[in-house]
Parts: structure tokens; sequence; C-alpha cells
């Protein structure tokens, strides 16, 4: 391991509702990541108002894993969660910010791939050439897409992969320019990088079913959101559209 590498700070960001069933699992299998980079790296697991154990569960963790930290806040979906999570990252002193998700549904084995291409990106993003999660996602996925190419004229693979590592410098800028209570952050960031053609990548990732628990999928919520996210994607699109 390289001087640089163990000097690297990383926070990995995982929103977490509701996965009691789930979430010991991601956290032993996410920790070793986290374990060998800088002494001030943290597995940082955000619970967004959990209405089961999974807290509980979290806080009885953090002996045995002494870089998890644990941030709990009131629910208010996936999206703020993910920003809630970012924000404490970036104030904390990262140098480097990896999300995913907490259905075991990413694999952790592929992180190095990423963090071994880090100084030549400003962000990584992982696509899903192939989903696991079934034909109505992949559907939305690609509507998303289409949708990015219309309002900021961006083509990406995949927008909203919750596989993805941001050099903090640039990133701390971008956070700064999203409301708090956004519901979909990480497609929006993708659009921004995309957009001002900074040093990205898009790397193939793989994407399997979940193990265990519902697909919290709700179609009704989904195209609500959707048709929202038309005005919304105009305006960011005139946010960042000001910038030099």
């Amino acid at each position: 391991m390289t001087k640089n590498a163990v000097m690297d700070t990383l926070y990995i960001v995982i929103p977490t509702y509701n996965e009691q069933e789930n979430i010991e699992e991601v956290v032993s299998e996410w920790y070793p990541v986290i374990d060998d980079k800088g002494d001030d790296s943290r597995l940082v697991v955000v619970n967004d108002g959990s209405r089961d154990n999974t807290l509980d569960i979290l806080n009885s963790l953090k002996e045995k894993y002494p870089k998890l930290t644990v941030l709990d806040k009131d629910n208010g979906g996936h999206g703020p969660a993910v920003l809630y999570g970012y924000d404490y990252a970036v104030k904390n002193g990262a140098d480097y910010v990896f999300q995913t998700d907490s259905d075991l549904q990413t694999d952790p084995g592929e992180f190095g791939q990423f963090w071994d291409e880090r100084e030549k990106n400003d962000a990584i993003f992982g696509y899903r050439p192939h989903r696991g999660d079934g034909l109505s996602r992949f559907l939305v996925e690609k509507v998303v897409c289409i949708l990015l190419f219309l309002s900021f004229r961006v083509k990406v693979p995949d927008a909203n992969a919750p596989y993805r590592l941001f050099k903090a410098d640039l990133f701390k800028h971008y956070l700064d320019i999203i409301e708090p209570d956004y519901a979909l952050p990480n497609i929006i960031l993708t659009a921004f990088y995309a957009y001002k053609k900074n040093d990205i990548s898009f790397v193939p990732i793989s994407f399997t079913a979940r193990k265990r628990g519902k697909q919290k999928m709700n179609i009704k919520k989904i195209i609500r959101i959707g048709f929202k996210s038309i005005n919304d994607f105009k305006h960011y699109r005139k946010k960042i559209g000001k910038e030099s």
C-alpha cells in the first residue's frame, strides 16, 4: 500500500431505512473497505427514521467496528438521507466520499477498481449493464437518462447507480447547490459532473436482487417524482448554467 493510500481519508455513506434483516451483514461486508484506509476514514450509516430495530442493531455494532459512525435522523426519504451523510462527510474532513445502499445489492469487492483510479477522476460512477431487481426499475432508469439528456444535453449510461466515488473538493461545491431535502441528489450530481465536463468515468458494476426484505418501490410515488423532476432538472440546469 502506498503512503498516499494510507493518508487519504475515505468516508463511505450508506443510508438505511427498516433494514434490520440486512444491516449487520452490510456493515460487516463494507467495514473492511474502510478499515485499511486512513485512520480518520469512517463507515457512515445514516438511519432515516427506521421503525424496526435497525438503529438498535447499528448502535450495538459500534464497539466491534470502531470506524463505524451511526447518524440518526427523522424519516425524510432516501435522497435527503444521502445528502445528510454527504454533508457530514465533507464537514468532517473526507478526502473522498463513496456512497452505496444498505440492501446488499452491490459488491464491496468491486470497490478496489474505483479506489485505484481515484486520482485520475473528479468522480467515478458505477453503471449497471445488468440489473437483478426487475424490468420496472430498469425502465425507470432509462427514462431518467432520457430526461437528463433533454434537460442537460448529457448522455450517461446510468444516472442513479448507488456506487459512486467523489473527490471531495469539487464535490463540496456541487453539494452547496442542492437543497438538503431534494429527493434525487445522486441523479443531479451525475448531471452536474457530466454537464460541466469534469474528469469522470463510468465503471460497470454488478447489481443483484435483494437477498432479504422487500423492494421499496412505490410506482405511484415514482411517477409523481418523475413528473416533478422535469421542472427540478430545469431548475438545476439554470443554477449550474449560471456558473463560469
